[in-house]
């Protein structure tokens, strides 16, 4: 048997901010060894986004076979710690560290609940890279997945889902996620010769006005509206009698399964060309919206979850992206794991008594899988 608890504090202990390599991942090859899974590990990319060191670890079994996804590398920090971020101290019940609910916790959890009887075929896909760029985390996993022949059933992202208390709720989908950049340019002169010059300015705010008044949908039955958020406007202008040569604009836009990337980005390109023909307008998507609708995954994490917490958890599609984006795409995906909020906090930490809940719920999760196929 495993300690989840024992397990968490050597993961905590391992410095791991984002791209993780190294200590952390040979805390997790050590632990996962002896209970008989066999291990890849291996480097992806090149700089910038590189390179980054991911982990796929499988073990053999009958039923349907289930993936347990995460990610060891971490946010930086920050100051003002009562203890030191990677000391993994206990205090008043609560165990302390970075990565403690996002989501070294977890990962020690289900790493214990898969050292108790064997059942279920298990996968485990942990990156070093999920809270930055992103590239070659789990998109490089799933193409390792690929090109071995590694097909699973069920998923499980072991985020911080639950809100007020262990197994409240349950993320069945996300929403998507682009970022939008609008340069306008202009020709540069005085002020009290505006016939020798062409100010950006009023064209950009005039488009970004056009664009805040838009309304992409209402929402449906499991995600709320899609939104648009202007993030930036930057003109840089030190001057206070010369019209700009340029100016600009971001924005982000959280979207529902009813919208997809690059239309949208179609679609703020054409609002901005009504304003600012010779407009620049470039979009970068982060993820598609995605929707696991209600089955037999959801229905079987429920049932552990009660079984263990007497709670009937929420399925929700709120929050930000995660790396199930990537993973809604293999097999059914949902995401479960410890309470958020203290999560990329100073002092961040998980109660003990949930890192053990946590594992009985994960423990729960293989046996039904287990039980099916």
């Amino acid at each position: 048997m495993i300690d989840p608890v024992a397990l968490a504090q050597a993961l905590l202990r391992a410095e791991s901010v984002t791209p993780a390599r190294g200590p952390v991942f040979d805390v997790l090859e050590a632990a996962l060894a002896p209970l008989g899974f066999a291990i890849d590990r291996f480097i992806a990319g090149e700089a910038p986004d590189g390179p980054v060191e991911n982990l796929l670890a499988t073990r053999a079994g009958t039923g349907r076979t289930l993936a347990f996804a995460g990610h060891l590398d971490v946010v930086p920090p920050g100051e003002g710690w009562h203890a030191g971020p990677w000391s993994g101290e206990i205090r008043d019940g609560l165990l302390h560290g970075r990565g403690a609910v996002d989501m070294k916790g977890a990962i020690a959890a289900f790493v214990a609940a898969a050292a108790g009887p064997a059942s279920a075929p298990l996968t485990l896909v942990i990156t070093g890279d999920e809270e930055g760029p992103a590239t070659f985390g789990t998109v490089a996993l799933i193409e390792r997945m690929r090109v071995t022949g590694i097909t699973p059933d069920w998923c499980l992202v072991g985020e911080p889902t639950s809100a007020a208390r262990l197994g409240d709720t349950i993320k069945i989908g996300r929403r998507g996620s682009v970022n939008i950049w609008i340069d306008v340019p202009g020709r540069q002169g005085h002020v009290a010769y505006p016939h020798l010059a062409d100010n950006p300015v009023p064209r950009l705010v005039a488009a970004l006005a056009a664009i805040d008044q838009l309304v992409l949908d209402r929402g449906n039955a499991w995600f709320e509206a899609s939104n648009i958020e202007i993030t930036d406007l930057h003109v840089g202008n030190p001057a206070t009698n010369v019209i700009p040569a340029g100016a600009a604009a971001r924005l982000s836009i959280r979207f529902n399964d009813e919208q997809r990337g690059e239309a949208l980005v179609e679609r703020i390109r054409s609002v901005v060309h009504d304003h600012a023909l010779d407009a620049r307008v470039a979009g970068r998507i982060s993820g598609e919206a995605f929707l696991t609708e209600p089955g037999a995954l959801s229905a079987a994490l429920g049932e552990a979850i009660t079984a263990v917490t007497g709670t009937a958890p929420a399925l929700s599609t709120t929050g930000g992206t995660s790396d199930a984006r990537f993973l809604s795409k293999l097999c059914p995906t949902v995401e479960f794991g410890l309470v958020n909020a203290t999560m990329h906090q100073v002092d961040e930490a998980v109660a003990v008594a949930d890192l053990h809940a946590l594992t009985a719920i994960y423990a729960g999760v293989i046996a039904r899988a287990g039980q099916d196929g």
